[in-house]
């Protein structure tokens, strides 16, 4: 609502990004908590189903927008308001019904420094901070590229619908997936899979490669946004700490994800092309990938 009467940059950076940024993140961290807390041999299959709503709306958001902006008369602050009355609803729908059935924590800090001593947690986070890295890099960046390649503005913009769709399709059936593959083991694949899918994202100079990259690199990502939480939960012991090494990692990662964009957009624009921006993220997720899957031996011999 308060983007809808920003005029000044500033304005925008204070409601979108600081004041958007802490909602959300006080919004969606208790909420994987509590899903987690309700489940342990099928954990990742919910995760993926909690987390396939904003996906969902990623495909809706767009595409609603733009026709609100480029084909009524609303108008910039209408529109954004419009969505503004939508998430509220939801909003409201959510808090009514998310609840936890772990034991209120009656003492300690948030910051659980024993949780850092656990190589499995340590090794999974530092691998997840480099797929992370590189993950939201096409989220920004496919519309420019597209327009660079000659694909219409129209068709560039709704490559993200695309790829938020595939997204929707892997975070339900990754979650599936790793129920019978293992958490790790789906985590490390698809990782390392958006990596490999990023270094082919050099070649494309179609529509229908774009196309395909978008929809393919929707699902993988979608399954490991679907699925890390639950990876990070299975290190803890007990129920009631979940929810704070879901947090301190959700805090790692923000950094990685504040990074990322801005380092590959200098990137850009230094070397005039967009193909160190795309190495930079293919060789950053196949790295994180290989670091998750050292944790996931760790844990392995740890437990024998």
């Amino acid at each position: 609502m308060l983007t809808s009467l920003c005029t000044e940059y500033y304005q925008f950076m204070l409601a979108q990004g600081v004041l958007g940024g802490l909602a959300n993140g006080l919004t969606y961290t208790p909420t994987l908590t509590a899903v987690n807390q309700y489940f342990f041999k099928r954990r990742p299959l919910a995760m993926g189903i909690a987390s396939s709503g904003s996906s969902l709306a990623g495909v809706i958001f767009p595409i609603a927008l733009n026709r609100m902006l480029n084909k009524s008369t609303l108008g910039f602050g209408w529109s954004v308001r419009v969505l503004g009355f939508l998430m509220l609803a939801l909003s409201i729908i959510a808090c009514a019904s998310v609840s936890s059935n772990a034991p209120r924590r009656k003492s300690g800090p948030p910051f659980l420094l024993a949780a850092w001593k656990k190589p499995v947690y340590t090794l999974q986070i530092t691998g997840l901070f480099l797929v992370f890295w590189a993950m939201f890099i096409p989220f920004f960046y496919i519309p420019g590229y597209a327009l660079s390649i000659s694909i219409s503005v129209d068709m560039s913009f709704y490559l993200i619908a695309i790829l938020n769709a595939g997204s929707l399709v892997g975070r339900l059936l990754g979650g599936a997936a790793a129920t019978h593959l293992g958490q790790f083991n789906t985590l490390t694949g698809s990782s390392v899979i958006c990596g490999v899918l990023n270094l082919c994202w050099l070649a494309i100079d179609s529509l229908g490669g774009m196309i395909a990259y978008s929809v393919l690199l929707g699902f993988f990502s979608g399954t490991i946004i679907g699925l890390f939480p639950a990876t990070i939960a299975v290190t803890s012991e007990i129920s009631n700490e979940i929810g704070s090494y879901i947090g301190m990692g959700l805090g790692v990662l923000s950094i990685s994800v504040l990074t990322g964009t801005p380092i590959t957009g200098a990137m850009i624009n230094n070397y005039g092309s967009y193909h160190p921006a795309i190495i930079f993220s293919g060789v950053s997720s196949i790295l994180g990938g290989i670091v998750i899957a050292g944790g996931r031996v760790y844990s392995k011999a740890a437990k024998q």
